[in-house]
């Protein structure tokens, strides 16, 4: 008894989705998320490598098949028969990508959309937190004014070839960036000479830095530790070498660092 073309289509076509479903949720090929906007980004990172697996092994597995399944005999000296159109075969592979692409399309929008990729000149994942909504009495205005009182403000200086950040707070001007983990920080970035680019890739995180239009970037670092600032913008022959590293320390551990480095009495002020 032979099954139908279409059951093993069918059956194989579901395996390539559990398949790539599974490699999607149990296979991570990113750096260790180290900011509050690094899950939203890896749920679309995740989503891509499910459809992208998908896609890469079932054609990869029909090209072979066909190579293998339809190759020249060595008793075949003539052409082989010549097949023009498939109205079905046609619809299907259009119809597919172009839903594939649809959604992906959708949901990137969306993922950029609550990152506060949609706001000018600024990447603000907290950017939708002003809207006016009530959960259990307390207005979400209120939430927004109160995280922007305790946010740090940075403002970072990109040159060829270093970053430099100023703390106003404190007068402080330091080639590392310091930041306490659990606050929300937003860095007032410009150039001096040419097209920077600021890149943390454990925050998920890049904004350029243009000359005359200053930006700025907004996160919230969540996990302790060393990460590399890169810039990731061409910016002249020592462009490799332009990195500095971000600093994420525990509150009590970076009001010491920030104390002791501080230029005036903040106490007083």
């Amino acid at each position: 008894m032979q099954i139908p073309s279409t059951i093993i289509t069918l059956v194989i076509g579901m395996v390539l989705v559990l398949g790539g479903m599974w490699v999607g949720q149990n296979i991570n090929l990113l750096p260790i998320d180290a900011s509050v906007n690094a899950p939203i980004y890896d749920e679309l990172f995740q989503v891509l490598f499910t459809i992208g697996t998908i896609l890469f092994v079932g054609i990869l597995g029909l090209l072979v098949f066909s190579l293998i399944r339809f190759r020249r005999r060595a008793d075949q000296i003539g052409d082989g028969v010549a097949i023009e159109g498939n109205l079905p075969l046609e619809i299907f592979w259009t119809a597919v990508p172009a839903v594939v692409v649809l959604f992906v399309g959708l949901y990137s929008y969306d993922i950029y959309d609550r990152m506060g990729g949609m706001v000018p000149l600024a990447h603000d994942h907290m950017a939708g937190a002003s809207e006016e909504r009530v959960w259990g009495g307390i207005s979400s205005g209120s939430i927004a004014n109160e995280a922007a009182a305790n946010t740090l403000p940075i403002d970072v200086t990109a040159m060829q070839f270093a970053f430099l950040f100023h703390y106003p707070q404190g007068e402080i001007l330091s080639g590392e960036l310091h930041v306490p983990a659990g606050r929300p920080v937003t860095l007032h970035m410009e150039a001096k000479d040419v097209i920077h680019a600021f890149w943390v890739p454990e925050f998920r995180l890049k904004q350029d830095v243009i000359p005359g239009q200053p930006t700025q970037l907004s996160f919230t670092p969540t996990r302790p530790g060393r990460y590399p600032i890169v810039c990731a913008e061409l910016c002249g022959p020592y462009h490799g070498g332009m990195r500095s590293t971000v600093v994420v320390e525990e509150p009590e551990a970076w009001d010491e660092w920030f104390n002791n480095n501080s230029t005036i009495d903040v106490s007083t002020t």
